[in-house]
């Protein structure tokens, strides 16, 4: 028998609405340059940037798309692709055009049928370096670094949210703030350390179908996200978001003790 939502469980549509309003403004700081980016799995990514779209090129093929850039922090661009040919899919990829660094995120919409037990949307992740010069810097990896921080975070006036960082594999969430307000649930997560004070935290929901990237910025205290997933009509939707950051608490474990 399959698992029913609580009474009055919002979609995606009903809560993100709005919930961009925090975000970082969009820059043209990228259009007219070209990338060429080596992931460490082998994929090479041409990048061919202009106004607001983006030409893309890898061994799966080719494309011009639209494409929204924000610089989240010196040197650091947020870039959402959204592939007309490939609406289940939508790639953020994050360029540190002074170390080079790179970390790509792909997030899939993927069947029911062959996602039983698992969130239906899945994210693919991969590290690389901007061709043309020598990366410097640390390499993007997964990190533990959030573990025990509990923090608030204000999308607009109708969307704060508290996150709780549970393991290297979970958090919890609830809604201060909003339509879902008394809702909240424990989702699977991955966090990636990029610089020092930046982290890209992802997360994949259980209860709807929405998977989810932000860049976080401490010294900003500002994140920058998406979210992409199945709306309440039952259509593929990506979403802008962005956030003030505020730091609540954090837990401190004993020797041994600590979560996965």
């Amino acid at each position: 028998m399959a698992q029913q939502n609580p009474k009055d469980w919002k979609t995606y549509d009903q809560f993100a609405y709005g919930i961009d309003t925090n975000r970082l403004p969009l820059t043209e700081a990228l259009a007219g340059t070209k990338h060429t980016v080596h992931f460490d799995d082998g994929r090479e990514l041409a990048l061919d940037f202009t106004g607001d779209k983006v030409t893309w090129a890898d061994a799966s093929g080719s494309g011009t798309d639209s494409v929204e850039v924000v610089e989240v922090a010196p040197d650091t661009y947020f870039v959402e692709i959204a592939f007309a040919g490939k609406p289940l899919e939508a790639e953020t990829i994050i360029l540190n055009l002074a170390s080079r660094r790179a970390l790509s995120i792909l997030s899939i919409v993927r069947s029911k049928e062959e996602t039983v037990g698992e969130p239906q949307v899945g994210q693919i992740f991969r590290p690389g370096v901007i061709a043309g010069g020598e990366a410097s810097g640390m390499v993007p990896e997964e990190t533990r670094d959030l573990i025990g921080l509990r923090a608030h975070f204000t999308y607009s006036p109708n969307h704060v949210y508290e996150h709780t960082y549970l393991s290297s594999k979970r958090y919890a969430w609830q809604c201060l703030v909003g339509v879902q307000r008394g809702h909240g649930d424990v989702d699977l997560a991955t966090t990636y350390k990029f610089a020092e004070g930046q982290y890209i935290f992802t997360f994949r929901e259980f209860k709807i179908p929405v998977a989810s990237t932000f860049f976080y910025n401490f010294a900003d205290m500002r994140s920058t996200g998406k979210f992409l997933g199945i709306n309440g009509d039952g259509a593929i939707q990506n979403s802008n978001a962005g956030a003030f950051i505020r730091k609540a608490s954090v837990t401190f474990y004993q020797p041994g003790e600590a979560p996965v």
